[in-house]
């Protein structure tokens, strides 16, 4: 999930996956699959960057890093 603002200052968590589009509009309209819809303060580019973020950091969570000296 992301945080959006709401136009009002509020803060909102977003499950990016039932996003169905963004509108362009003078601010940017969060458009649901359900049609429900949020007018919020981030630009698309946040909200992509958002959601770029927040799908690395998923990616991550079950990787580990295992470093092995075999030069012995």
């Amino acid at each position: 999930m992301i945080v959006l603002t709401k136009m009002n200052g509020e803060r909102f968590l977003i499950n990016h996956n039932q996003i169905e589009l963004i509108e362009l509009i003078p601010e940017c309209k969060v458009v649901m699959m359900n049609h429900d819809y949020y007018l919020v303060q981030e630009s698309e580019d946040e909200i992509i960057q958002k959601i770029a973020d927040y799908n690395a950091k998923i990616m991550d969570i079950h990787r580990t890093v295992q470093v092995v000296d075999r030069r012995k």
